[in-house]
């Protein structure tokens, strides 16, 4: 079973997922941070592909896009970390990047190398939701791997439930119609889209992403949704500390984890 299904399975609310950007801070990094996480209590770990113009993203993980490229990542090489990641870590891995590189990869075959190296799902944010239905459904279909969809409050209801029909994996609910970035709390309007979408049945689990900082932020996620996804914050964690290990353990204090 595909270990996304086994965690949502398992664990109803309190989920935490950790993004971070292979080969940032260095080229060999990917494994060593997978590893940390796990051990500390992570639940999902999303590996990010670095790329030259990540729209979605703040300046903090564009910071570590370009300097994970300039050490020469790659998604061939990444995905051959995850595999070596994989022999020891049994945690839901998500690969998270832009179309371009995966195209240049080719999509068939990124979907086989990923069910070979053990990625459990992929977030495409660029990806428009009728080409993933006319091009790629197909392929998560044949290879159990699903394309997890962003959606905004600005995306409409029925979008929404569109999505939910036709994905798998988890709806990834972005806090704001903005780029990623930390928050020292969310405002009425963002808490009033969590309750609206957490009054809705879905058939898939959310989670919330963009502005997770704080234990406050964390805990108002979780109320509403499975819960939070952290991406900037930790890379955060990463530029201020010498070691993995010492990120990760101060990305856990700050979420008083």
């Amino acid at each position: 079973m595909n270990r996304l299904k086994l965690l949502f399975g398992n664990k109803d609310r309190n989920i935490l997922s950790v993004y971070f950007t292979a080969g940032f801070p260095e080229k060999e990094s990917t494994v060593e941070i997978i590893c940390e996480l796990e051990k500390q209590g992570v639940d999902m770990i999303e590996v990010g592909v670095p790329f030259s113009d990540p729209m979605a993203d703040g300046e903090v993980i564009q910071r570590s896009s370009s300097r994970a490229l300039n050490n020469g990542m790659t998604l061939s090489l990444l995905l051959d970390q995850v595999a070596e990641a994989r022999k020891v870590c049994r945690l839901p891995l998500v690969l998270m990047g832009y179309l371009n590189p995966m195209m240049q990869y080719g999509m068939e075959a990124l979907f086989e190398r990923c069910r070979e190296t053990g990625i459990d799902a992929l977030i495409i944010p660029d990806l428009p939701f009728n080409e993933y239905m006319k091009h790629y459904k197909m392929l998560c279909d044949r290879y159990d791997i699903p394309v997890i969809m962003l959606v905004t409050p600005e995306t409409s209801l029925e979008r929404v439930m569109l999505i939910d029909e036709n994905c798998g994996g988890f709806i990834y609910m972005v806090s704001s119609a903005s780029t990623t970035g930390t928050k020292e709390r969310f405002s009425k309007e963002q808490e009033d889209y969590f309750k609206k979408m957490d009054s809705v049945s879905f058939r898939n689990r959310r989670l919330i992403g963009f502005g997770i900082s704080n234990p406050e932020t964390y805990e108002t996620v979780c109320r509403y949704s499975s819960g939070g996804i952290v991406g900037s914050m930790f890379i955060k964690c990463l530029e201020r500390n010498g070691s993995v290990k010492d990120a990760v353990s101060e990305l856990m204090s700050v979420l008083d984890k």
